[in-house]
């Protein structure tokens, strides 16, 4: 009987140093591609109350009016136009290129200039 009590007393003992251990800090771990991906912290859902309004389209007139017209005549080229710089203005209000990733060119060595 004290054989068994020292065993469980030392079986014990183990066990609260390991409970008693710090955390070892988080690192990636490797990822076969099947499942989820353990590295990525986890999704919470979020509820949707209302939905969000639906953006009117400022080009969906312009389209009406564009098929009305006489193609390639000049004011089909003038909606034409209105509509690709709608269009470029949505798309630059989307597009976000880091300043740091954008560099100018260096100077060329046949840069024309006053001689001073």
């Amino acid at each position: 009987m004290m054989r068994h009590s020292l065993v469980l007393l030392t079986f014990c003992a183990a066990l609260m140093g390991c409970a008693g251990a710090p955390a070892q800090e988080r690192r990636p771990i490797a990822w076969d591609g099947l499942g989820q991906n353990p590295n990525r912290p986890a999704v919470t859902k979020r509820r949707v109350t209302s939905p969000a309004p639906a953006v009117s389209d400022p080009n969906q007139e312009r389209d009406r009016v564009l098929a009305t017209l006489r193609p390639y005549s000049e004011a089909w080229w003038a909606v034409h136009d209105e509509i690709e710089a709608e269009n470029d203005r949505q798309l630059g209000t989307k597009l976000v290129i880091c300043p740091r990733c954008v560099q100018a060119p260096p100077p060329s060595e046949d840069v024309t200039g006053s001689i001073r």
